[in-house]
């Protein structure tokens, strides 16, 4: 055989290696994405197992039961469902919760994957104790709300600001106002600061909150499911941009917090394995409003109220008495 027709041959099984790699490369980054924003979950998948492995750790599993029952049972209190309309036409869906006497409006907003109900059901009643009303939004993309992806909170942003027009059409301007998100939830109401608010909102609290898209999918990527991010990362931010309008890295928290002006009180807890709490250091650092830390030692991903819920009972109602006196 010749020199020359062995080393073509050689060449084109790397280049036919190579591109099954590659094929093999895109199947791989397709589904990861569908599963990131697509709203149906991917099919012939054990979801709670991929959750497990994409958050490196099984802790929220070993609490799950008492996460559904107080779910549950914020399901059964009586709620309003209230519907708006969004900027971009999608139908957005709100649990309206409020005590006789309030005192403030909280706008919770849930993680990536999960419900108004789970996310909050266990400090549900601390904040209806506390005189508390409370528009449990149902992120896009999930639940009853519409939309066929979410957005990390690059979407979830302007909804956020549009739950908090709602909110002063329906009450008026004489109740303070606060964005609480959780995970995803967190990212959102970090990124909506960015975003022109009403002086209603008179503070933020972000639990565990990442600083992108693009970072929280590295983090996942290489930690949690152990593959390169740089084999994926830029064909990420296309099919993000593809499919949400944005890319995964375009628009960060600590852009939004840079030019924020409103106190945030974050909160993190040190055994996260889903977002680092490096993250909220992060944000943390980049924010120039008023600012306070909450660590919660030995809580993993969303659950430091679980893990010490006297201290962020505390913590919280200091941030209210603060800002409101």
């Amino acid at each position: 055989m010749k020199k020359s027709t062995k080393n073509a041959l050689i060449a084109s099984g790397i280049v036919a290696g190579t591109a099954a790699i590659g094929a093999l490369y895109h199947v791989t980054m397709q589904k990861l994405m569908d599963l990131a924003l697509k709203r149906d979950e991917p099919k012939n998948i054990d979801m709670e197992r991929g959750r497990n492995l994409l958050m490196g750790s099984s802790a929220l599993s070993n609490v799950m039961s008492r996460i559904m029952d107080s779910a549950a049972a914020l399901e059964r209190r009586e709620c309003e469902t209230i519907t708006i309309r969004a900027k971009d036409g999608v139908t957005l869906v709100g649990h309206w919760r409020t005590p006789d006497h309030p005192k403030r409006v909280i706008i919770a907003m849930h993680g990536w994957r999960s419900s108004w109900s789970q996310d909050f059901g266990m400090i549900a009643d601390f904040w209806y104790e506390n005189d508390c009303a409370v528009l449990f939004a149902e992120q896009r993309g999930q639940g009853e709300s519409g939309g066929e992806y979410m957005g990390f909170g690059l979407l979830e942003r302007y909804d956020c600001c549009d739950w908090t027009s709602y909110i002063n059409e329906r009450i008026g301007s004489n109740l303070p106002i606060y964005l609480v998100g959780i995970s995803m939830g967190a990212t959102t109401v970090l990124m909506a600061t960015g975003l022109t608010l009403p002086d209603t909102v008179r503070g933020v609290i972000a639990d565990c909150g990442f600083t992108s898209p693009s970072a929280i999918w590295r983090h996942v990527i290489e930690k949690n499911l152990h593959l390169p991010y740089a084999l994926y990362g830029a064909a990420a931010s296309e099919l993000c941009k593809r499919k949400i309008q944005f890319k995964s890295d375009e628009y960060t928290c600590m852009d939004a917090l840079r030019e924020n002006t409103v106190p945030v009180l974050f909160i993190h807890g040190t055994d996260d394995k889903f977002v680092p709490i490096e993250m909220t250091y992060e944000n943390y650092k980049a924010t120039t409003a008023e600012k306070r830390l909450f660590i919660v030692p030995g809580a993993d991903h969303g659950l430091s109220f679980l893990t010490d819920p006297e201290e962020y009972k505390n913590g919280v109602k200091a941030f209210w008495k603060d800002l409101e006196n």
